[in-house]
């Protein structure tokens, strides 16, 4: 039995590359996945994961992710073949037909100039009526894999890690707040037991890793990236730069843990710290740079049911290539080229 921890990033609806990626790998009856670190919607698919798995096993745990995405938008489970991808339009067409369509202008225009907090009493959090649903007696459970959740305490700036009978529905929206569309969440601070405002755990932790590194997890951490961390291409256009921002805004705390594996990794080597002394994490990633980089923060925002579909079968696909090349690496040696990325 291989096992292994999730690490899953947010970034609205392209978390439906996670959704495929998830489902793929739940597939697998020799991976057991022991803990998940989930920020927005890393932070949906893994309650969404967790309550499905302890109600039906994995086909319920598949069952649970296709539920919560045909709630933000998708078409029905079990999504789109594979083989009608080339019946759709290229995402990279629909991103930059939505980014230059006047609802969309219009409306991202609005929430730049307007606080969310300008609409009284017509103010709702969307988010608030899915989450609302999950099961919480489950989501909570002490029993399979453990889940942890990340926002960002507003106050201090500092990132907060939910957990066990911690993690609620104002916990999970709170992981999934951006400031400039919703009102911060107010929730009960796992760490002072005081009530304070949240925003998007993506600011400080996207995902956090450090709740994975305890002694009786697994060494091993696959991190599903969703916001690439490479665009070849100089953002020239106000969207474009607005999406690099986001993009750099939302990976930097991923990239400071991961400079911080790598180096415990060469005190490792280099036997400057004795064995034992640090966890030696090996880091795998499943991600598909290629497609992201034609998408933007527009789709991010704007669930568009075709686009959702084929990210989950772009993540099904990229999962796949995963499994093929590197499932047996698994429990023995990491595959991602850390010493490359930071050297």
């Amino acid at each position: 039995m291989k096992r292994i921890n999730l690490a899953l990033q947010g970034g609205g609806a392209h978390g439906a590359f996670t959704w495929g990626v998830l489902d793929r790998l739940l597939e697998e009856d020799d991976i057991e996945i022991a803990a998940i670190a989930g920020t927005s919607a890393g932070a949906l698919n893994g309650a969404a994961l967790k309550s499905g798995m302890l109600e039906g096993g994995r086909d319920g745990a598949r069952a649970k992710l296709d539920w919560l995405w045909e709630q933000v938008g998708a078409v029905r489970s079990p999504g789109l073949p594979e083989w009608m991808d080339a019946w759709l339009p290229a995402p990279g067409l629909i991103s930059q037909a939505l980014e230059v369509s006047w609802p969309y202008a219009v409306g991202d225009g609005v929430s730049r100039m307007v606080s969310p907090y300008a609409w009284g009493a017509l103010y709702r959090n969307p988010l608030e009526s899915i989450v609302a649903q999950f099961n919480f007696g489950k989501v909570c459970a002490t029993d399979g894999p453990e889940l942890h959740i990340c926002a960002t305490q507003v106050r201090e700036g500092k990132v907060r890690i939910f957990t066990g009978d911690r993690i609620s529905t104002q916990a999970i929206m709170a992981s999934a707040c951006l400031p400039t569309l919703f009102q911060a969440v107010e929730v009960e601070d796992p760490e002072t037991g005081v009530t304070e405002a949240f925003w998007d755990g993506g600011y400080t932790g996207n995902p956090a890793l450090f709740p994975l590194y305890r002694a009786d997890l697994p060494d091993d951490i696959v991190i599903i990236n969703i916001n690439p961390l490479v665009r070849d291409q100089v953002p020239v256009t106000p969207p474009e730069i607005q999406n690099r921002i986001n993009e750099i805004s939302f990976n930097s705390s991923l990239l400071r843990e991961l400079r911080a594996i790598d180096f415990v990794q060469r005190l490792l080597s280099e036997g400057r710290v004795p064995e034992g002394a640090m966890k030696n994490v090996n880091v795998h990633m499943i991600a598909d740079d290629a497609l992201m980089n034609d998408l933007s923060v527009a789709t991010k925002l704007v669930p568009v049911p075709s686009i959702i579909a084929q990210l989950k079968v772009a993540g099904r696909r990229a999962a796949g290539a995963f499994l093929h090349d590197h499932k047996d690496d698994l429990n023995v040696r990491q595959t991602a080229d850390l010493r490359a990325k930071f050297g």
